[in-house]
């Protein structure tokens, strides 16, 4: 990837609950350890999430085994209640996510600056795969 140069990705699912029950899972940390991860051999064993403008995020990600883990941290650039969510991460990439209300089910857009190091497809992949876990998580508890 041509160093400086920003490309965007967007990932997208829509979960069977309401806006407001999403939201919820979404932004609370007993909920965030609980779906965070990308592939069933990482978890995130500890978030912490002051979800207002200027507020800060952290969730530890780590390989079950203990191999390696990273901190996913950044700060809020704009919090809509049930609605939208900015934020700029530790590393100056900007994440936008969207919620979308539509009656009994609530579609969420997410969108985001790629890295330099990985590749954008492996990049979009892992941002899906987190996406989809959110999606199986917050449906599971709904039933």
């Amino acid at each position: 990837m041509e160093q400086g140069k920003k490309i965007i990705i967007t990932v997208s699912t829509t979960v069977k609950s309401n806006t407001e029950r999403v939201w919820q899972y979404w932004t609370e940390p007993e909920h965030i350890v609980k779906w965070n991860y990308a592939s069933e051999d990482w978890h995130t064993p500890s978030a912490v999430n002051d979800l207002r403008k200027g507020g800060k995020f952290l969730s530890r990600m780590e390989a079950k085994d203990g191999s390696t883990g990273f901190d996913l941290e950044g700060v809020y650039d704009e919090v809509v209640e049930h609605e939208l969510i900015e934020f700029t991460m530790g590393d100056e990439r900007k994440v936008k996510i969207v919620f979308i209300n539509k009656g009994d089910n609530t579609e969420i857009v997410e969108s985001f600056e790629t890295e330099d190091i990985n590749s954008a497809e492996m990049q979009r992949n892992g941002w899906q795969a987190i996406l989809d876990n959110f999606k199986k998580y917050a449906e599971s508890v709904i039933s």
